[in-house]
């Protein structure tokens, strides 16, 4: 058995009999994303953030938001910083663990529906990303609920 002494090398994406001809393992399939890639096309700069503040608008409607559902994962990922009011005085915030965290009604931040993603997708300061914790629907559930809270304190 040479073959297990010396085997046989073979170029993985070559035209060849190995793949007779085909060259289809060479393209990705339609609709998948590339390793690094992303769905949401707005880059992590400041522009980038500026641009979804004045721009980017939830894809859900009013029946498609449920706010039970956003407040669960609001607590569950935001509330243990932002506070179940989102008034910056969550657990980590009143055990001054970490220091800083605004409340959603501060004027100075003037925060959006598109801003309240952008941070939950790629984080800012010293708020990590969430986008590996929640998936695209979630994110927008917990906007929606973010945008909530913030017009309960403005009230």
């Amino acid at each position: 058995m040479p073959n297990m002494y010396e085997s046989v090398g073979y170029e993985t994406y070559q035209q060849a009999d190995v793949f007779n001809g085909n060259v289809e393992a060479q393209l990705p399939v339609n609709g998948t994303i590339p390793r690094g890639g992303s769905l949401y096309e707005i880059e992590d700069t400041n522009e980038g953030y500026q641009l979804a503040k004045d721009s980017l608008t939830s894809p859900l409607d009013s029946t498609q938001v449920d706010y039970t559902r956003g407040k669960e994962l609001y607590d569950i990922y935001c509330g243990i910083c932002h506070g179940t009011k989102g008034d910056g005085k969550g657990k980590l915030v009143d055990r001054e663990k970490i220091l800083g965290v605004p409340s959603y009604d501060d004027a100075g931040r003037a925060i959006t529906t598109g801003s309240i993603y952008h941070v939950i997708y790629y984080g800012r300061n010293t708020m990590g990303s969430y986008a590996n914790q929640l998936n695209e629907e979630e994110r927008w559930q917990v906007t929606a609920y973010v945008e909530k809270l913030k017009a309960d304190l403005e009230n």
